[in-house]
Order: C-alpha cells, then sequence, then structure tokens
C-alpha cells in the first residue's frame, strides 16, 4: 500500500524526507488562493497572509497554525470544511496536493524560510523575490513613480526604465504614498503589524528623511496630505484618524468617530475638510481644522477600503467589499434625513472581487478601481461607461495611480510586478520588476 507524504511524515518524523518550504511552496498558494481577501489593509477577519509573520498571527478566530499538528490549524479546517464556511470563500475548494502540501509544511513545524532582508542606507538590499506592492504615487511633475518595497519607498523614473533612489525606514510596510502639491516632499504610511505604526516624511530632491512619527500599536493606513501641504491624516486600526501638522510633525488631534479600523483618507480641494473610510462601511466627512464630526458621506453599504477625489471639485470615488464603486458628493444638496443618500451621483460596474485601490485622472475624466481580482478596469467618469479593461496581472492589485497628464495609468499588487498602461488606447506600455534582484540565497 502507498503511504500518502502527510502519512509518512506523521509516522516517520526522523526521516529524510525535505519539508515543503514556506517560501518556494506556501507562500505561492496563498499568493494565488487566498491573498485576495486575507491582505494588509483589508484583511478579513483580521487575517493577512501576505508575509509569514501576519500569517503566523493569526486572525479574530485564533492562530491560522500550530507547529506539528495540522488537524488542530484553523487554516487546515476551513480548507477541507471542518469549519465552515469552506476556504477559499466564494470558490472552488483547493486542489488535494495542495491542501496536502500545507498539511506537511504545519507537521513539519511550519518553519519560516522567508529570505533576510537586511536594509539599510548605507547598505542598500537585494530581494530573492519580488515583493507585494502595496502603494504607487507618480509625482505631479510626472518625473518619478514612487513604489513602496519591504522596509523602503523605491524612487523611479516615471516609465520605469530605471531606479533613482531608495528610501530606507524603519517601518517593515508602507502601505500608502501621498506627494505635496510642489513635489519636493514625499509622505508614507505604514509600520510593523503588531509593533506600532509610523509616518514618514521625505525630501525627494536629496532622498532624506526629514522626520517618522510613531502612533499606535499597529500599521496606520491611507495617508494623505493636504493640498495646501499643510496636514496629513492616516487611518489607524484603533478605529481613529490621526492629523499631523506637516512642517513639525506634532499631531494636531485625533478623531474617533469611526466603529472600525480606518483605511483611506483623502482632503478636500481647499484642504478644509477631511473624508475618511473603513471597515465600519461610513464615508466620514469632517473638519479638517478642527476635526469636528460633520456628517456621513455616503449611506452604509459595505465595509469600505478605498476612496480617491476629484483633482479639482468636492467629489469622491468609494469603494470596497461590495465590489461596486460609487460616486459621491462631498456636499449635500439638502437635510440629512434617515438612509438619505441624495449626495450619489452614480455607481460604475461591479469588479469581480473586492475593491483594494481607486484613483481619479488628473484631467478628472477618468476613474480607475482595481482589486483582488487580477484586472483593472477603467471607467469614464461622467458617463460610468468601462473604457478600458486592463490586464496582465497574476493576482490582487493593491494600487493604482493616474501620471499627472492622464496619459498613462500604474497598477501593482501581489505578484511584484509594476504595470504601465496607456490610458488612450488600454494597451500595456512597460511592466517592470521595481526591486533590485539577487538570486544569492535562493535554496538555502
Amino acid at each position: 500500500m502507498r503511504l500518502s507524504r502527510v502519512v509518512i511524515l506523521m509516522a516517520l518524523p526522523a526521516m529524510a524526507l525535505a519539508a515543503p518550504s514556506f517560501h518556494r511552496d506556501i507562500r505561492p498558494i496563498l499568493q494565488k488562493q487566498c491573498s485576495g481577501c486575507h491582505r494588509p489593509g483589508g484583511a478579513s477577519s483580521g487575517l493577512d497572509v501576505t508575509t509569514y509573520s501576519a500569517f503566523k498571527t493569526g486572525g479574530k478566530r485564533g492562530l491560522a497554525f500550530v507547529a506539528g499538528d495540522a488537524e488542530a490549524s484553523l487554516t487546515v479546517k476551513y480548507l477541507v470544511a471542518t469549519i465552515l464556511p469552506q476556504m477559499p470563500l466564494g470558490g472552488s475548494a483547493l486542489p488535494k496536493d495542495q491542501i496536502d502540501l500545507i498539511r506537511e509544511w504545519i507537521i513539519a513545524g511550519a518553519k519560516d524560510d522567508s529570505p533576510a532582508l537586511e536594509l539599510s542606507q548605507s547598505k542598500p538590499a537585494f530581494y530573492t523575490q519580488a515583493p507585494v506592492i502595496t502603494a504607487l504615487r507618480y509625482s505631479p511633475d510626472g518625473k518619478l513613480l514612487a513604489v513602496a518595497g519591504n522596509g523602503e519607498v523605491l524612487l523611479h523614473r516615471a516609465d520605469g526604465s530605471g531606479l533613482v533612489a531608495r528610501l530606507p525606514g524603519e517601518a517593515e510596510r508602507l502601505l500608502s504614498l501621498a506627494f505635496s502639491l510642489d513635489g519636493k516632499t514625499l509622505v508614507a504610511g505604514g509600520g510593523t503589524p503588531a509593533r506600532f505604526g509610523e509616518v514618514q516624511v521625505w525630501d525627494v530632491a536629496s532622498a532624506k528623511s526629514l522626520r517618522a512619527m510613531k502612533l499606535t500599536t499597529d500599521t496606520v493606513f491611507g495617508a494623505s496630505l493636504a493640498p495646501d501641504g499643510s496636514r496629513i491624516a492616516v487611518g489607524c486600526a484603533d478605529n481613529t484618524v490621526h492629523v499631523f501638522d506637516a512642517k513639525s510633525g506634532e499631531e494636531i488631534y485625533k478623531i474617533g468617530n469611526h466603529e472600525n479600523w480606518v483605511l483611506s483618507t483623502v482632503f478636500g480641494v481647499n484642504s478644509k475638510r477631511l473624508v475618511s473610510v473603513g471597515r465600519d462601511r461610513a464615508a466620514k466627512l469632517v473638519d479638517a481644522e478642527t476635526g469636528r464630526f460633520l456628517e456621513n458621506v455616503n449611506l452604509l453599504r459595505g465595509e469600505l477600503t478605498a476612496v480617491a477625489r476629484h483633482p479639482s471639485r468636492d467629489v469622491v470615488v468609494l469603494g470596497g467589499e461590495e465590489r461596486i464603486p460609487y460616486v459621491y458628493l462631498m456636499d449635500r444638496p439638502k437635510n440629512m434625513k434617515i438612509a438619505d443618500d441624495t449626495t450619489l451621483v452614480r455607481k460604475l460596474g461591479r469588479q469581480n472581487g473586492p475593491i483594494m485601490a481607486l484613483d481619479w485622472s488628473g484631467d478628472g475624466k477618468l476613474i480607475v478601481v482595481a482589486g483582488a481580482a487580477p484586472e483593472v478596469n477603467v471607467y469614464d467618469a461622467e458617463s460610468g461607461e468601462l473604457r478600458w479593461a486592463l490586464t496582465g496581472h497574476a493576482a490582487g492589485i493593491y494600487s493604482v495611480t493616474f501620471s499627472p497628464d492622464s496619459q498613462r495609468v500604474a497598477a501593482a499588487g501581489f505578484d511584484g510586478q509594476v504595470r504601465l498602461y496607456d490610458t488612450a488606447t488600454g494597451k500595456l506600455v512597460h511592466e517592470f520588476v521595481p526591486v533590485p534582484m539577487s538570486t544569492a540565497g535562493v535554496g538555502q
């Protein structure tokens, strides 16, 4: 009788049988099958599978795995439907060989063999695998494209033709990027999960850090910079929004009117108001000068992950788990009523997965939407009609951004590739891995 590899590992733990590798075998399964829902900034049930450390931490329902005991591990229980609903939620069950591979890895000790990454300004790191890309942003002059890497921001030429500078920080993850309107300053929001949140401020010309503000005990999300350059806002996992003075780094106030994680923020055109969105389904409008709550912009539906504003009008587009982008006015045309939705301008097409990223073109004519599905959809902002479905990605997309001239849109996510598209034709123009790659240490 032929014994399965799982049985052999359980019965003969001392055998010289190579255990599965997290880096080589398990991570690709999680990337393709699970990261659409369980990812940074929108982790369903609090579970993030994009790194070993986050996966090991588990979520609201407990540890994701128990090293040495596959059948006691929640991951296995959900995959084989011992606990319902079976995962992946709404999709086909994982093939038996993939479930067995996860079992084997857990039985063998669930060890982490991810390549170590040491990063400093004096000794820049090389990567052995393209990292998950969680943030992108073009500089206002259109010359640079900022890309979030592992613990650093990489500044590239806007056409992807070369790396210009690397901006390393203490935070393990950077989940949002924002340039000042004059392009002189870059703000990065992120942190190290379960340890601290951090807002980094950089001088772009010199590639030097101006300041770093730490806050809360977890990663921060959705960093935005007021158009007048006066304030920086970030959302937090403790249900708050923190607003800082952009020049001094001093906290001005904290907003506590959300009931769950706050995942994205955006200032109004004149910098006097601020909209924040999150898991409590609300787009909260506040007075940006005082932090005073004004009202909910939207009718509550599903959890919200992203918000973007029209370049010259106080109109925002919202999106999240419901998969439908909604365009709202920030100003209510008449007195608010219970369950009132009079600020709704239009809704765009339903996406093939939860929405993770939105942007509005600089000329105000286009809206780009991306998320768990491996495609990017570009819409006519006035009619709501689909202009282009941009393809080429292998997995979920975490960030999208238009070039200032609205002629390009950049997108990136779990597969570690940055892809640039022509907005006039919908064609892929260029794709590249934004980090320096090395084969050193692979397989060791």
